[in-house]
């Protein structure tokens, strides 16, 4: 797998960064999704395919993204296909920084160091280039404007980004309300993005159980969930207050 074309994950948390504070939106939701989007991008590299509401392996060769071959193996171990659902709300501890160190590697963006209340060190990430994060934003907006069906890979971060509820930050206000709800629709574009951002939403809302049924006929994929989800249940442990990173955030 080439380095020419970044990778979902990367893209949804450039999605993300705000580019006057230097934070992120929804951290909590942004770590489910970024787990979701590992597999969406393994996917899309067909070396995972859905069953039902599962994941399996298909293919275990490596793509050469590390840190998309650690899920892949991770996936490989457990032998037998695994629910999107206990993937995604899986411990995922640190997987937000491990992107956030990969973009600085890759030069997409900078950390600025600080202190919260002049005492908590912190780092903020600047984008360097803020024509990729234009690029994206484009897509995205192409996608919603035109109602041309995306390619695989925006309809895929469309959904994701709805899931993680990105929508209000992206398109905030009364204004942004009917983008908002199109951003949602894009979920029924992509199907393993769809899995994918609906076991999202299930782990926020501490829906995990049991398994997903399939809409029924003539509805619309996306809209039993909320338009803009809430906090819900998230799982790992949230942080109040400010969205810096504290630390190593």
């Amino acid at each position: 797998m080439g380095r020419s074309r970044r990778t979902i994950p990367e893209e949804l948390l450039l999605l993300a960064l705000d580019p006057t504070t230097g934070t992120t939106a929804q951290p909590q939701s942004l770590d489910l999704g970024l787990a979701g989007a590992q597999l969406v991008e393994l996917a899309l590299a067909g070396r995972i395919a859905p069953d039902g509401d599962r994941i399996a392996v298909v293919l275990p060769r490596p793509t050469g993204d590390p840190t998309l071959d650690s899920a892949l193996e991770l996936l490989r171990r457990r032998g037998s296909p695994v629910r999107a659902v206990h993937w995604i709300g899986g411990p995922r501890l640190g997987l937000r920084q491990t992107y956030l160190t990969h973009l600085e590697r890759c030069g997409m963006v900078h950390a600025v160091a600080g202190q919260m209340c002049g005492v908590l060190p912190t780092t903020r990430y600047q984008a360097t280039d803020t024509a990729i994060s234009r690029e994206i934003r484009s897509r995205l907006d192409s996608a919603i404007r035109t109602g041309v069906p995306p390619d695989p890979r925006t309809a895929a971060l469309a959904a994701l980004a709805h899931a993680v509820g990105l929508g209000k930050h992206l398109y905030p206000g009364n204004e942004g309300r009917s983008s908002r709800s199109r951003l949602r629709d894009l979920i029924r574009h992509d199907p393993m993005g769809g899995l994918v951002a609906h076991a999202v939403m299930d782990v926020q809302n501490g829906v995990a159980a049991q398994p997903r049924r399939a809409p029924a006929p003539g509805r619309q994929a996306g809209t039993g969930a909320a338009a803009e989800p809430a906090a819900g249940v998230p799982a790992q442990p949230s942080r109040r207050g400010s969205m810096a990173r504290v630390g190593a955030r």
